[in-house]
Order: structure tokens, then sequence, then C-alpha cells
């Protein structure tokens, strides 16, 4: 279990669960997010069915569930059982010596051979050090060099494990010890970041509502453009809070800022991301006799694109009604920032986002709004359940109010005026103490897999031995970890550079010393293709001929060529 476990095909499964099991958190509205306990009581509302059983599978918590958490500690452990074995024998592969050299150096996929009048040891010597300048491990004895390169592809390999776990690390520690709270703020409006003035708030296991960042944040105005014209009109084009803050309790440190979409504040340790906008109409009502009974802004939500937005306003101490009886009034209805001539066909919609031709439709209700009974209420919603809706000509009553007119209620209820309207922003408080750890982890990861993929790990060796009837037979061989060609091209620029110490011989000269390819034909060769050196693969001393001058090579043995590395998988 734990070889299965630890194994690379069980990580990239354990990996590619957890990408899948985040899907729903994107899809599904979270209680973590700005206005997330909004947004998921509005989606249970939709989906009264299902919700009971999203409930109990943690899909509106789902970075926190069980299931999620078990995913990412199983690719935890698997990733630790990975890299510390990896890792050890890494080390041990930097302290020991360079593979020594095969026995036949000539059978290997790329290799060069020739012979020269130069001493065997100064040969060798020589490659040695050419081989050390061009950045090779290298490693000189028993009458061959052994040198490697490219280990930054195996450091690459590791860093981006390394960083996965990192990148993990971040999330979890995230998800232990973050936070994050909601608030919807009118122009002119302000409040401290304590969790009496939040509208929402979500902590974790190790950031309660106890440790909020103290500060005080006060929206001073807001705008909002949108495009007026061509394919994309309405599109939006700016939106910028402008606030004032100060951090503690000091507030003669009053600073200015600005808030824009993916252009946060950072206070403290915690940020302030602009998540929202529409519109509050600002309402006065009075009662029968004429007695102001409520007045502000009331902010609406946007229900489409074009900021169509609905809202209720509910007027809890109305006092006395025409019957005599203590009574209370609620309000509810749409605000057009560009309300269209007619509403036939189309209903109370807004043509545009921007405020070309705002407008406020209401309707009225008198009764009980149930705010006394002490139970939580949505201040969005109307529960007309011991609410009678006023009429007036046998149909309900309702009003279309441009800024600045009043409509008198039936019956001697009084009157409501639509004085105008503000904009309203929300924001999103987020303390996420794991970011850098996870954008580190994130950027390392990049930056490994760009070295395990581009850097190509080889080896080369040099072999020079001297012949029994003079001269030094020299034969070079590499091999690389993948298929590349740039072991060939290393392979002959060594060749072409060992020729200063190690020129080949008179009756070889007319040949340049090449590396052998895959197609199998030799680093020198006669015209007719006839290899240079001596058949590697007879048994016995091979004689040349008299006229040539050139001492006997010994025969090369015909068993393969393996790498003294006996684990190595090549």
């Amino acid at each position: 279990m734990w070889r299965q476990l630890t194994s690379m095909r069980v990580a990239l499964i354990l990996l590619f669960l957890l990408s899948l099991a985040a899907i729903p958190g994107s899809l599904i509205p979270q209680y973590q997010n700005g206005q997330g306990q909004l947004k998921v009581e509005a989606w249970k509302a939709q989906h009264a069915t299902v919700a009971p059983i999203y409930e109990k599978l943690q899909l509106f918590d789902v970075y926190s569930s069980v299931w999620f958490s078990a995913i990412y500690i199983l690719l935890f452990v698997s990733l630790a059982g990975c890299i510390v074995p990896r890792t050890w024998q890494f080390v041990g592969v930097l302290r020991s010596q360079p593979p020594a050299a095969p026995r036949n150096l000539t059978r290997m996929p790329v290799h060069a051979a020739w012979r020269t009048e130069a001493d065997a040891d100064a040969v060798n010597a020589a490659a040695h050090r050419l081989l050390r300048k061009r950045g090779f491990r290298a490693h000189l004895s028993g009458g061959a060099v052994a040198a490697e390169k490219g280990y930054l592809r195996e450091v690459g390999n590791l860093l981006f494990h390394l960083s996965l776990f990192a990148l993990l690390g971040g999330f979890a520690w995230a998800s232990l010890a973050s936070g994050t709270g909601g608030k919807l703020m009118v122009q002119g409006e302000g409040y401290s970041n304590t969790i009496t003035q939040l509208d929402d708030f979500n902590g974790t296991r190790f950031y309660g509502n106890q440790d909020l960042d103290p500060f005080y944040l006060k929206l001073d105005s807001f705008t909002s453009k949108f495009q007026t014209k061509g394919d994309q009109i309405g599109a939006a084009r700016q939106f910028t809070a402008n606030v004032e803050y100060y951090e503690g309790s000091d507030q003669s440190k009053l600073k200015k800022s600005t808030i824009e979409v993916n252009h946060p504040l950072e206070i403290g340790g915690s940020k302030v991301y602009l998540i929202g906008h529409g519109y509050a109409p600002f309402v006065s009502v009075k009662n029968g006799k004429g007695e102001v009974v409520y007045r502000g802004a009331v902010p609406f939500l946007p229900q489409d694109g074009n900021l169509t937005s609905t809202g209720v306003v509910k007027v809890s101490d109305y006092g006395v009604g025409p019957d005599g009886n203590k009574t209370q009034m609620g309000f509810s209805g749409f605000f057009l920032p560009t309300a269209p001539l007619s509403f036939e066909g189309t209903g109370p919609v807004s043509l545009f986002p921007g405020d070309a031709e705002p407008e406020l439709v209401l309707n009225a209700f008198a009764g009980d709004l149930g705010t006394d009974s002490g139970l939580p209420q949505n201040v969005y919603q109307l529960n007309t359940r011991k609410l009678t809706q006023l009429t007036q000509d046998g149909q309900p009553a309702k009003a279309r109010l441009k800024p600045g007119q009043a409509w008198d209620l039936p019956d001697g209820y009084g009157s409501v005026t639509f004085e105008g309207y503000k904009q309203w922003a929300s924001f999103n408080i987020s303390h996420r103490p794991g970011n850098a750890i996870a954008l580190s982890g994130g950027v390392l990861a990049i930056l490994g897999l760009i070295g395990s993929l581009f850097i190509q790990r080889r080896r080369i060796w040099v072999r020079a031995v001297a012949l029994p009837g003079g001269g030094t037979q020299v034969e070079l061989a590499g091999l690389a970890r993948s298929e590349s060609a740039k072991i060939a091209e290393e392979l002959a620029e060594l060749a072409v550079d060992l020729q200063d110490d190690a020129p080949a011989s008179e009756d070889e000269a007319d040949d340049a010393p090449a590396p052998e390819g895959e197609d199998g034909t030799p680093a020198s060769a006669d015209e007719d293709g006839t290899p240079a050196s001596a058949d590697e693969d007879a048994d016995t001393e091979t004689d040349v001929p008299e006229e040539t001058g050139t001492p006997t090579v010994p025969a090369a043995s015909p068993e393969p060529a393996v790498p003294a590395d006996q684990n190595s998988k090549e």
C-alpha cells in the first residue's frame, strides 16, 4: 500500500482528483466568498429540493470539506514519499563519481575514433581538461575519462515536486488560518472592521472574529462608466471606489485611496476587494399625520447586466394607521437606471446600466413586517405573509416615480417621496496568509518544469590506449538520458577541440573525426565506406597491410557496452 501510494501513478491520479474536486467550488456558491452567505441562501431558495443534499455533501463549503481535505492530504503524503527518497538518491549521485567508461565505446549510440601519435596519458589529460572546461563533472582513472553533465535536470524535477508541496502547503495554511467578510456600503457610509458591523463573516480553525484586523473604512464616492455606443454598448469600463481609512483606532492617521476591480486595498494583514456595485434609492415616508417616519438610502440588488435592481423598504416605526391600530409598512419594487417609456411587453426592466433615465417602481403593503418577533430576516426581501397590499381603484397600488416625485398612498396611509439615489459598493475583506507561499510555489514549479524539460542529462567517455606497435587509439562515446541531438553535437565539438592535443595520423588526416550517428555511419571511413579502424567484431587481431605502416589495432570485445552503473535504466 505504501509503495502504491508513493508511486507517480497514484500522485497523478490524486492531482487529477484534486482538480475535479475543485470544480463544484466554482459552480456552486461558497460560504467563504464575498457575500457568500447571501448567495448561498438565495441559491438554496431557488433549489429547495437538492439544497439539503448539497448541505450534507458539504458542497457549499468545498475547500474546507472532509473529502476535499482527504484528497490533498493524501497528495501531501504521496509527494513526500516520492520526494524524500529521490532527493537522497540524487545527493548520492552528486557525491559519487561519474560512471566508469564501458568496455567497448564504439558500440555506443554516438561515438568517434581515430589514431594519433600523441601520448595516451597526455590525450586523457587533455580530454579531462576540455570536459571540465565545458562544465562536465569529469573523472580520470583507469586510462579513461568519465564525464557527466545536466544534473540541473534532476534539480528542476525535484524543484517542481517540492514546489507542488509548497503550493499545497500554502493552500492548506490558507484553509486553516484565513477568513473572509463581506460589507455593502452606500456612498458616505463607513464601518469598523468588527464582527458586529460586517454583513457576513466566515472564519477558520485558526482565524476567528477576535482576529480581525482593526481598521476603519469609509466609501466617499463611487465612479462607474459604461460604453455608450458600438457593439459593446453597456459594457463596464470603469469601477472605482474612492475610500478613506485608518488602521487601529487613531483617526489622525486617516488616509485616502482607491479600490478597483482586481486592485485591492491592503490594510494590515487584510485585503479589501471591490466585488459589486449598484444603486440605492433615497426614499422618505410620511404617515397619515404628515410625520416623517422613515428617510434613508436603501440598496437595491442588480438582477441583470443592465442593473435592473430589486429591493424593499421596511418602515417598522410607522406608528398608528388610519384604522387606529399600530401598523407597519413595506414597499417592494424596482429601481431602473434607464427606464423605458412603457413596460408593455417587457415589464419593469432597465435598458442601460448607466443612470440615464432613473426611475423607481413601488408597490405598497401594510400590516405586520415580523421585525418584532426577534427572528432574523433578509433585508432584501419582504415577507408578505402578514401584510396586505394596498389597492387603488380596485387594483394593487403601485407607482412609477422619478427623482423628486412623491406618491400619495391610498386610504390615508401618507406618502412616499423618491428624493434621489446614491451608488453603493460591496467589498470582500480577505485575510489569506498562505497566498505568498502558494504564489512562490507556483513560480518555482514553472521554473522547475522548464529545467526538467529543456536541460538534457548526458554522459561522455574518452579513452586513449597506447597501441603495441606505437601510436595511440582515441575513442569517444556519448550517451543521453533522453533522445537529443545535443550529445552528438557536443561529441563532435570535443573531437575537434581534442585534435590540438591528439591530431589524427597522416593516413586518417583526410577523414574528419566525427561521431557516428544512429544510422551506423562510422566516424572515420574510406571513400567506399569501409571503417578506417579495425573490425570491432573480430575475435582476433587484424593486421593492417604493410604498405600503410600502421600498427595493428587490438580487436574489440564482442561484449555489448553496458554502463558501469548497473542500477541505471540505460
